[in-house]
């Protein structure tokens, strides 16, 4: 994981920090925003960007007034402009500008915070113009994490983690930089099926998918978190992100969600961050690295915690998490078949198209039929992912 060495810490003392939030709207952005608001001394929005949701997109952009705003889908463009016309806050629609708001010279932080394979673009442009990059979109490592640690480290551009896994595990590593790492030990929840039987999951359905126990997330990363795919990315993210080996890497569910996830090291010794199960944490924890400031969140009462567990994942149930140690292991563009397959496989069970069960068949056969690439350039991820979401369709129509 390419960091700050202590000449290239931030100065969080000096002007306000100007922050572009690609996906302003979804679960992170929100908090995000409310993060930047509790240290408006600190933080100024200079983007917000959205996909879909112009309405949420115009009450930010009144509230921050940020320099740009960007709405991915163009249909969206004629009600954003009118709205925001009595603002001197220039608007954009469109992927092409979606992609090229976050190189913008002003911006010193871009939090990476749109779901699915769409952020990639956009994140790898804004590494190119030396932004540092806290980062809360999974597919971006997970479909190319080869390619976009390599170009991190050549533009001298920190990767921030904001996922709560992956930033317990980077303030478990802070002073331990030069110590070798024996296994990262990555919590899950289990989400709202951990006791259920196969012949529940079976039969298992959206809105129950949608209920997970501990953490109030978007609907795409809720049915991951429901399946363990999300765990499965978390597990190809850390081996980008902190430079292990599979091997090195071990889930291990832990239903209360206050361990966030644990290091080894060579001497035995564990190492965990633990908290309550509030995003807007890692999300300022990556914005103040290598501070931390106060925030107004919810905090641990030990007197009130009887018992902290933990269990080994079943794979036989969750089998998205032993494809995601499959594609790794792989490597080459076998993670990008694997996400490309897992978001066609979410639309469709969200609208009710393919079963909870199902969305493993498809994916393990995606993954079958697509042709492998052990060194993929950024086209070939390209042409993998069209290629990959195309199969994937295919075998939940046929």
């Amino acid at each position: 994981m390419y960091t700050m060495d202590k000449h290239n810490q931030y100065d969080n003392t000096a002007r306000k920090r100007q922050i572009a939030i690609l996906g302003s709207t979804g679960s992170i952005g929100t908090q995000a925003l409310q993060v930047i608001e509790e240290h408006s001394d600190k933080y100024e929005v200079y983007a917000l960007t959205a996909n879909n949701n112009v309405d949420l997109l115009i009450a930010q952009a009144r509230k921050f007034l940020p320099d740009v705003v960007v709405v991915a889908n163009e249909m969206h463009y004629a009600k954003l402009r009118d709205a925001l016309a009595d603002l001197p806050i220039k608007v954009y629609a469109g992927a092409d500008a979606l992609a090229d708001v976050a190189t913008a010279e002003p911006i010193d932080m871009v939090l990476a915070s749109m779901v699915g394979y769409a952020g990639l673009r956009p994140t790898m442009n804004a590494i190119r113009a030396g932004k540092a990059i806290a980062l809360a979109n999974k597919e971006t490592l997970v479909v190319a994490g080869e390619l976009v640690t390599q170009l991190a480290i050549e533009n001298r551009v920190p990767l921030l983690p904001v996922d709560s896994e992956h930033s317990a595990i980077f303030q478990c590593l802070a002073g331990e930089m030069s110590n070798p790492i024996e296994k990262l030990l990555l919590t899950a929840s289990g989400g709202p099926f951990r006791t259920w039987s196969m012949e529940q999951l079976q039969h298992a359905t959206r809105e129950q998918a949608l209920k997970h126990p501990n953490w109030d997330m978007g609907a795409k990363i809720t049915i991951d978190s429901a399946s363990m795919m999300n765990k499965g990315f978390e597990v190809i993210e850390a081996k980008w992100l902190f430079d292990v080996a599979p091997s090195q890497i071990e889930v291990v569910v832990h239903p209360q969600s206050v361990v966030h996830s644990m290091v080894q090291f060579a001497d035995g010794s564990v190492k965990a961050q633990l908290g309550t199960p509030d995003m807007r944490l890692p999300i300022q924890y990556a914005f103040s690295y290598p501070q931390r400031l106060p925030l107004s969140t919810e905090r641990l009462d030990f007197s009130t915690l009887s018992s902290l567990t933990f269990e080994q994942p079943d794979p036989v149930r969750f089998r998205n998490l032993a494809l995601s140690f499959e594609a790794l292991e792989r490597g080459g563009n076998m993670p990008c078949i694997l996400n490309a397959a897992n978001e066609v496989c979410v639309a469709a069970f969200l609208k009710e198209r393919v079963g909870f069960l199902q969305m493993s068949d498809v994916i393990e056969r995606t993954m079958q039929k697509v042709d492998f690439i052990s060194t993929p350039t950024y086209e070939d991820y390209v042409a993998t992912d069209a290629i990959a979401r195309r199969v994937a369709e295919e075998f939940i129509t046929h």
